[in-house]
Formats: C-alpha cells, structure tokens, sequence
C-alpha cells in the first residue's frame, strides 16, 4: 500500500492548540461573513487557535477563468507570500481551495509552497484533524449539494456527509440527481445567463422535492446561486453553509 501524503496523513487527536489561517475568499468575505465567524467559531471550540492574515486578497480563479493569467498568477503569487508561514490553512470553499492547490503551482512553479497546506473546512475537520462530532444541535430536516468543485478538484470524499450526520436532531434527506452543478460556474452564469437559469431550475426543483427546510453546501458561491433561485420560491429550503449548521448549539 502506498504511504498516505502529508496533506491525507491524519493530525493526532490528541495535538490541540494549532495555530491555522483563515482564507476566507472573496464571496465569504463580502457576503457570508457569518460563515467565516463559523468556521473560527468551530476550530476555536477544538481548542485551536485562528489567525486571519489581513494581507489575504482572492485567489484568482475569476481571473484564470475569464483568461487572464497573468492576473491569476500574481494573485497566487501574492497568496503564497502571504500564507507560507502557516502549518495549516483553512477555507469555506473548496472552488478556492481547488483552484489554490490544483492551479496555484501550475502559475508559479517558483513560489513558495503553501498550497500543499490548504484545506476545505470539511475535510480539515474529518481527514486532519480527525474529528466528526462537534456537538452541534440543529434540528431541522437538512439536504446536501455536492459542488462541482468539492468533487473534482478538492475532492474533499464524505467528510461533509459524516459530520452532518453527527449533527444532533438533524435530519439528512439525499438531493435527487445531487451531483448536478447548480448552473453557477463564476462569470458562466453572467456570460451564459439563459443555460445556467435553466440548470439551477432543475436543482431548485430537486431541493423542493426533499421537503427540506434547509439546503447546504460547502462553497458560498453555490449557496449564492441557489439562494437566488430558491428566493423565488413560495416558502421551501433555505440555503445555509455547512459551516453555521456545524457551529450550531454547541457550547457558548
């Protein structure tokens, strides 16, 4: 058997008191800041403590998307500057975090080497730090959407899955056709409004049919796109990160 690589090679649970940075992106920032407080919330529950580097700009992923690579590259760049001292760095979003370990070292093979330590806040939680149950409460009927990107680039497995079910008095119901993207794909659903309105129809119809209250996800970008088609709604789910359901009730 292959020896696992640092990045799957479980923290003991025993280690407390990490110090982990907080890439918070830019849709988390300007948008879902509660989700943010979530995610410090929950490590600093585990007893680690967060820092949060102000010199954090975006990752460049619209750019590299939208062509432009020179852009992209200084961002990435600029992230690697900015994060390199820390052990272990963590984000709300695995489009980030896919875009900063799978696409950051192809825009500059010469920079210092963090991405290597950037992890979704799911996966962090279940493969590193080893920990499932958080004692959150949340007792509301609750479906999944598996992003695009925390399939196939981050590839973050069931973390989200198993911590959602150690969830007391939440009740998971499976999404129908739940590995269908949800029509947002960035500047795609600006570029290509009439085809991504016409897939996030299809989720939001799915969504509905779980009869849940809540929808969660573990990219805000996501949440984003399908909060607005489920805005137009007559009652239904909400959209809520996965990160404000894991912080839920637990001690003060």
């Amino acid at each position: 058997m292959a020896a696992l690589s640092d990045h799957e090679r479980p923290i003991s649970s025993r280690k407390l008191h990490m110090r982990i940075a907080l890439f918070v992106t830019c849709i988390g920032d300007t948008l879902f800041p509660s989700t943010g407080r979530a995610v410090v919330a929950i490590l600093e529950r585990l007893g680690h403590e967060v820092v949060f580097p102000a010199g954090q700009t975006c990752c460049g992923q619209m750019h590299l998307n939208s062509g432009y690579r020179d852009e992209a590259a200084r961002l990435a760049r600029r992230f690697s500057e900015i994060f390199a001292s820390y052990d272990l760095i963590v984000s709300p979003s695995s489009s980030c975090v896919g875009m900063v370990r799978e696409l950051h070292p192809q825009l500059v093979p010469d920079a210092r080497e963090p991405h290597g330590r950037v992890y979704e806040l799911t996966e962090l939680l279940v493969q590193r730090l080893g920990v499932e149950e958080l004692g959150a409460s949340f007792p509301q009927r609750v479906t999944y959407h598996p992003t695009c990107h925390s399939l196939r680039v981050a590839r973050i497995g069931d973390a989200p899955y198993r911590l959602l079910r150690a969830v007391d008095g939440l009740e998971l119901v499976e999404l129908p056709d739940g590995e269908e993207c949800c029509g947002f794909g960035g500047t795609f659903a600006i570029k290509n409004a009439d085809s991504s309105i016409a897939i996030l129809e299809d989720k939001c119809r799915a969504i509905a049919a779980t009869g849940a209250e809540v929808c969660t996800a573990v990219d805000p970008s996501c949440l984003l796109q399908i909060g607005g088609g489920l805005s137009r709604q007559a009652g239904g789910a909400r959209p809520l990160h996965i990160a404000e359901i894991l912080a839920s009730g637990g001690p003060a």
